[in-house]
């Protein structure tokens, strides 16, 4: 089920409406959550449901185990494996065995599987593992409501594109009552406002003019092609974050805290903060998870640099089985690379321009820089192969000058969203208008997202993440 589909919006008010219902038995209530999320998730496919109770049901036992100190360290890397194992078989066998097909002068057609990609198969076998993991080291203890779990597990709104929820933060809100926060939910309606506005008025109208482009690169001027890179850089960010937004915003309906996952990352005055500030939950995911255990940032400097090439291998792997993944991936690590030599990785951790209307000439330097480069990864993350991506790269800096035509109402559509955001900045979205004490001043402003999301967006009932 999609958030932008009529199904979501006839599906939201009823599950809302019994889960607030049964507020005092929480056991009915986790019961319900696990039951529509189900639901929601089942509603591509039901066999795919299967799936998800068995990472669920293998996460719960292995939690168990582990906390009973017998087999404990056999039930962690157990689970993992298993789980690793199965989103290997979905995700990666195809493209591995193809690889070594060819290596070997074989057919690769022979020994190709082709498995359909559950949706969201990457983020909930995250979220499991994190679950096993957090308990191995102590920090959680595993739970025996096994309702709670799947709950956790399953939970609809970040189910199938995220965040990435830590079972140390979320877990612990299916295990004790909820009481509904009449401030948390408007302020949850506003967010969601904000990620539809982000996905169906600027994401999916970029969307239009990028596949244009990238349908037929013959004849397209320089200025098209790169007209078409930061379009998709700015699809990319507002169908991903947008999705965020409407997760974490329908989440607090239901009382419940989601994680943030993206924080104004096109603000960014370094490739580092970037990172920093674009899908949090996963880089911190990779980052506490995979990076410390390397040793981090707390050996040798070549063994930093070592650390870093893997997180960003393996995260452009996460992305997809395809060799334009894993280049995007080291094309991130080379742009580190420069950063981590000269120990200024870590420079800008505070929000650009904190105490000022604007920025100044050097940080508006800095940010345009880094979406520049941001944007020349983002052109071999949207190739299908690396051919494609070369050939987009030729005509980008070979197409000339005459040609262009750009779409001027969706680069509108793109300023206005830029503009907002950056006026938010130091809030948790666009639309938080807890400093603005006019009612009629933000109810005007709600009313303009609405307009623009009923007149000019483009509901094309599909997300850029699912196909991760």
């Amino acid at each position: 089920m999609l958030f932008t589909s009529i199904e979501f919006f006839v599906f939201l008010p009823i599950v809302f409406a019994l889960y607030w219902l049964l507020r005092r038995q929480l056991r009915w209530q986790n019961l319900l959550v696990v039951a529509a999320s189900y639901l929601f998730y089942g509603w591509w496919d039901w066999r795919f449901l299967l799936l998800i109770a068995f990472t669920s049901a293998c996460s719960y036992a292995s939690g168990l185990l582990i906390g009973s100190n017998r087999w404990h360290k056999t039930a962690l890397w157990g689970n993992i494996i298993l789980n690793l194992a199965i989103l290997g078989l979905f995700k990666y066998y195809d493209f591995f065995a193809v690889e070594l097909a060819n290596l070997l002068g074989c057919s690769g057609d022979s020994v190709m599987l082709h498995l359909i990609l559950p949706v969201g198969i990457s983020f909930y076998t995250f979220q499991a593992l994190s679950y096993s993991i957090d308990v191995y080291r102590g920090k959680l203890e595993p739970t025996r409501d096994i309702v709670a779990f799947f709950a956790y597990v399953s939970f609809f709104p970040q189910l199938v594109a995220g965040p990435i929820e830590r079972a140390t933060n979320l877990l612990p809100q299916f295990h004790r009552q909820r009481q509904f926060d009449y401030a948390m939910a408007v302020d949850g309606i506003r967010q969601m406002l904000w990620g539809f506005f982000k996905k169906v008025v600027v994401a999916d109208n970029c969307a239009t003019f990028v596949d244009d482009i990238w349908g037929d690169f013959a004849g397209q001027s320089s200025i098209n092609m790169a007209v078409a890179a930061a379009l998709f850089s700015i699809q990319i960010y507002c169908d991903f974050s947008g999705y965020s937004d409407i997760a974490i915003g329908c989440a607090k309906l239901f009382g419940i805290k989601l994680m943030r996952n993206f924080n104004v990352p096109y603000f960014s005055r370094d490739i580092a903060e970037f990172w920093r500030r674009w899908h949090i939950s996963l880089t911190t995911w990779f980052r506490d998870y995979v990076y410390i255990p390397l040793g981090g940032s707390r050996v040798a400097k070549w063994k930093v640099v070592r650390n870093t090439f893997i997180i960003f291998l393996v995260s452009g792997l996460w992305h997809g089985a395809n060799w334009t993944f894993i280049l995007w991936g080291a094309f991130h690590a080379l742009l580190f690379l420069p950063l981590i030599l000269m120990g200024k990785n870590r420079k800008y951790t505070d929000i650009v321009a904190a105490d000022r209307w604007l920025p100044s000439i050097k940080e508006l330097g800095q940010m345009l820089l880094t979406f520049v480069l941001a944007a020349l990864g983002w052109i071999l993350f949207r190739s299908q192969s690396i051919g494609e991506a070369i050939d987009f790269y030729t005509s980008l800096f070979t197409g000339g000058l005459s040609g262009a035509n750009l779409p001027m109402r969706t680069i509108v559509f793109v300023a206005i969203m830029l503009l907002v955001e950056w006026l938010q900045r130091k809030r948790e979205h666009g639309l938080d208008m807890s400093g603005v004490r006019s009612g009629v001043i933000r109810y005007v402003f709600y009313v303009c997202v609405l307009a623009f999301i009923f007149v000019f967006g483009v509901f094309n009932e599909t997300f850029i993440y699912f196909q991760f």
